[in-house]
């Protein structure tokens, strides 16, 4: 994109909206511009390399870019597929007519602007409604009523679209989950809700606006169209019952938490642009974060590779699979905190990162050495770092946002006794047991004791926590006799005992009580805090109108300026005229009359009053 410089343009504020938008790659006078459009075109391309030219000659280079990109947006580029990422960077290049990668890493240095430029060429935005439509026409007729179907009576349904860009791939999934519903009749009231996520903050602010251009015509259907949206100055715009059904947020597929117990994972068209490595850490992943027999939809040139056990094809044409039940893998699950590599050599890491070399090789040991039962480690905030053995009897993920903290997950009868034990172990190197606990599970209750180790060694885990858990039986009830023959011998010592007893099961009903109350005002906090945010998108729609009706005033403005100047120099010119001939006739010294149709006189000259 080409914009003329402010200062040389007679009306300033279309070229400085365009540039302020951050639509421009160059910025010059008008009487430049055809000169670096010729310049581009004429431009000889670096040209394409193989993966293995690009790691003897633009290795170092690609990485200093990354680690400018990653201070820069915090986002971790590292894990992009490497032509991918040179072809972009090759773009920019060609843009500043820049030869040489060495002259744009100190261009970029430079220059943050082009670092937001470079960011934005990255996040290869391209979508559009319903993107092969027999892939959707599959999800419509037979995926999503079979779903349907396999759900309880006011079930949620949940989805998740990593990698949404502006929108319309959600939209579509949720459009296609009415037409699905309509069609069935079902009496379930069943609803749907997508979770859409993408880097990029402006792609995300005009998702959530629902606004797209007339042409999508070419990709929705007429039927669709007069249902799903309505038309507006600037376009069309999604009707509000399907924009409710989608929630929009900024996310790094790689470096944030993931959505939990998803009915359909739809991520289309991303794994193509990440290496090899990452697309395998990203399946044991999908495969967490959905629930037993939930959908996997990509893209049309993607594929589950080697996992098929976890994932089993619907249609493997249509690339649409079903979350599989296998055993369990010998390679424990990767979370987005450790997908990022190490840095180069040379560069400071971050302190963070030092127990994740082999994190999960001194775990696995430290547990099988010490402890052989189900584990896990966390920090000295509590957030899980690495599980080992199955700890779903203890544990379980929250509702809503992915949350890896311990005591969100801990289940009933776990969370505050599990807390208490976190802090003294954090005061004191002894490992710190609670015995007895009992927690509530899916239809019933279990005992366990939790033991709560601060580490010191290996250094590499010191500061750390592991807690582990031991199932144990029942507690056996005191018989009748033997209470009875305790009362005969010391009476008064029994009785306060019972009315400690007492004491106490009316304590841990009231912390329980309060407890509930804690969690029902978190609930209300949480949907205030949503109502808010709705509020705020809201007023930051309302906002964004305003602007555009200003600067729409403002061009009218400038238009009408443009039209009163030149009728200005009409009027000057009509001026002249009359003047000159004026002067013309009082010159000829003759007496001259102008009349109108009617013989009335309309003009005269000095000679005719004579």
């Amino acid at each position: 994109v080409l914009v003329q410089e402010p200062e040389s343009a007679k009306f300033a504020s279309m070229p400085r909206s365009a540039i302020e938008a951050g639509l421009a790659d160059i910025v010059a006078p008008a009487a430049d511009l055809p000169g670096r459009i010729i310049a581009y075109l004429k431009r000889t391309p670096l040209g394409y390399s193989p993966e293995h030219e690009l790691e003897h000659k633009t290795q170092s280079a690609l990485e200093k870019v990354v680690i400018l990109l990653r201070t820069h947006t915090g986002h971790d580029f590292s894990l992009y597929k490497k032509n991918t990422f040179y072809r972009r960077i090759e773009r920019r290049m060609g843009i500043h007519q820049i030869g040489r990668i060495a002259d744009y890493i100190r261009y970029l240095q430079e220059n943050s602007q082009e670092l937001d430029l470079l960011f934005k060429e990255l996040l290869i935005g391209v979508t559009s409604f319903f993107r092969d439509a027999a892939a959707w026409d599959e999800l419509r007729k037979r995926i999503i009523p079979a779903l349907i179907a396999s759900r309880p009576a006011n079930h949620v349904l949940r989805a998740w679209v990593p990698g949404c860009s502006t929108g319309e791939e959600a939209y579509s999934l949720a459009m296609v989950f009415k037409e699905a519903m309509d069609k069935l009749k079902s009496r379930k009231k069943i609803t749907l809700q997508v979770f859409a996520t993408d880097l990029d903050k402006d792609a995300i602010d005009k998702a959530r606006q629902g606004i797209y251009p007339e042409n999508i015509c070419a990709d929705v259907a007429p039927k669709q169209m007069s249902r799903f949206f309505h038309k507006e100055e600037h376009g069309c715009r999604v009707t509000s019952e399907i924009r409710k059904m989608v929630t929009f947020a900024t996310q790094s597929l790689i470096m944030d938490p993931p959505f939990t117990k998803l009915d359909i994972l739809s991520c289309r068209n991303l794994l193509i642009y990440l290496a090899p490595e990452m697309q395998k850490k990203l399946m044991p992943l999908f495969h967490y974060s959905l629930t037993p027999g939930g959908i996997l939809f990509l893209g049309s040139a993607e594929t589950v590779g080697n996992f098929t056990d976890l994932f089993s094809p619907i249609n493997n044409k249509l690339r649409i699979y079903r979350r599989t039940e296998s055993v369990l893998r010998s390679e424990p699950i990767e979370f987005p905190s450790y997908f990022a590599p190490p840095l180069p050599d040379g560069t400071e890491s971050r302190p963070s990162s030092k127990p994740q070399v082999s994190l999960q090789a001194m775990a696995d040991q430290l547990v099988l050495e010490h402890y052989s039962l189900p584990a896990v480690l966390v920090n000295d905030k509590g957030n899980i770092l690495y599980v080992s053995g199955q700890t779903g009897k203890y544990l379980e993920p929250a509702a809503g946002k992915a949350n890896w903290n311990i005591f969100a997950m801990a289940r009933e009868g776990l969370r505050y006794e599990l807390g208490n034990a976190f802090s003294k172990a954090l005061e004191q190197k002894d490992s710190v047991v609670v015995r007895g606990l009992k927690v509530g599970t899916n239809g019933g209750k279990k005992y366990v004791d939790i033991t709560v180790q601060r580490l010191e060694d290996p250094e590499a885990l010191q500061g750390l926590v592991m807690i582990v858990f031991a199932d144990v039986p029942a507690p056996l009830e005191m018989s009748a006799s033997s209470r009875a023959g305790k009362v005969g011998k010391n009476p008064a010592r029994n009785t306060r005992l019972e009315e400690l007893e007492r004491k106490y099961q009316q304590a841990r009903h009231e912390a329980q009580t309060i407890r509930e109350d804690m969690q029902t005002a978190q609930e209300v906090l949480r949907s205030n805090v949503e109502e808010q945010q709705s509020t705020n998108e809201e007023l930051q729609s309302t906002n964004e109108e305003l602007t555009t009706s200003k600067e729409e005033m403002q061009s009218l403005n400038e238009e009408l300026q443009t039209v009163n100047s030149e009728l200005q120099t009409k009027v000057d010119e009509l001026s002249r005229s009359s003047n000159d001939m004026k002067n013309l006739l009082n010159s000829t010294d003759i007496a001259t009359l102008f009349l109108d149709n009617e013989l009335k006189v309309r003009r005269f000259t000095a000679q005719a009053t004579k």
